[in-house]
């Protein structure tokens, strides 16, 4: 069950996402949450894993402990990386909690939000597809 402060921060940063993304990014409801993919009108490749899915990109998931944001960007291009890193620590003393590609919120009352819409306005659909079919070909 996933706690009730986190069901209302969660719409929030879905707004400040929304505010952010290039609009060439889709929108949509998938696993639980809401992710922001290339839709196959711009890539039709899809994503490698399962090319009839769209390539994700941004994905908010509310879960019982955390809100978890994953930017596939910031796994992508370590310059984005760096950038959030140090955003971060300007507005927030505490310690980030972050995967390779995955922001963790414990505490909602910390969330920030301005920065989540920056980041999400980052990397267009462009970049972010150059960035993942570079990543695909030095891994074959």
């Amino acid at each position: 069950m996933v706690d009730v402060d986190r069901l209302e921060a969660f719409p929030k940063i879905i707004e400040k996402i929304n505010q952010h993304t290039p609009r060439e990014f889709t929108k949509m409801e998938d696993y639980g949450g809401v992710s922001y993919v290339v839709p196959h009108s711009i890539y039709p490749a899809g994503y490698h894993c399962t090319p009839e899915k769209p390539l994700p990109f941004l994905y908010v998931v509310a879960q019982k402990k955390h809100i978890a944001i994953y930017h596939m960007g910031l796994y992508a291009d370590v310059d984005l990386l760096k950038w959030f890193q140090d955003e971060y620590a300007k507005r927030d003393p505490t310690k980030l909690n972050m995967g390779k590609s995955c922001i963790r919120f414990t505490n909602i009352k910390k969330i920030p939000y301005d920065l989540i819409g920056e980041l999400a306005g980052k990397m267009s659909a462009e970049e972010w597809i150059e960035r993942y079919d570079t990543m695909k070909k030095s891994r074959s």
